[in-house]
């Protein structure tokens, strides 16, 4: 599973301009299943999601997890981050999970997050989106759960 978290003031989702999705300030994350992914990338990717200590403390540092930042995510599937753009000038998409699993993964990974007490919106799986976000630092980190 590889996942973009970007910190945010403020991110929502629109489907046929209707917002799907949205919260202030928290977690933007985008996600991408790959094939193979399983419960053990599920977990993974949701404790880093709300453990990361990427928020700032009193004196700035960034030394606060989202709970104690009282942030919430948001959860967007994107499955172009499996995008291979080594070769030609079309991304191949081979190492993406099949929609069904795909589905299943993401909306699993956003489950788990909920569970650990954060409040979390999604987007819609295999809907053309217009997500929207103001980036805030800008703080955004790559996670790759087959590089634990």
């Amino acid at each position: 599973m590889k996942a973009v978290l970007q910190r945010v003031s403020r991110a929502s989702v629109r489907v046929d301009g209707r917002i799907v999705g949205a919260i202030q300030s928290g977690w933007l994350v985008l996600l991408g299943v790959e094939r193979g992914d399983g419960e053990p990338d599920v977990t993974w990717v949701a404790e880093k999601v709300v453990h990361l200590r990427a928020f700032p403390d009193a004196e700035g540092k960034m030394n606060r997890d989202v709970t104690e930042a009282g942030g919430s995510v948001l959860v967007v599937s994107q499955f172009t981050l499996l995008g291979d753009c080594r070769k030609g000038r079309r991304p191949g998409f081979s190492d993406a999970a099949d929609p069904a699993d795909a589905e299943r993964l993401y909306l699993q990974v956003a489950d788990a997050i909920r569970r650990m007490g954060v409040e979390t919106a999604t987007g819609t799986f295999r809907a053309h989106m217009d997500v929207e976000l103001v980036n805030d630092g800008p703080v955004t980190f790559l996670l790759d759960s087959r590089k634990t």
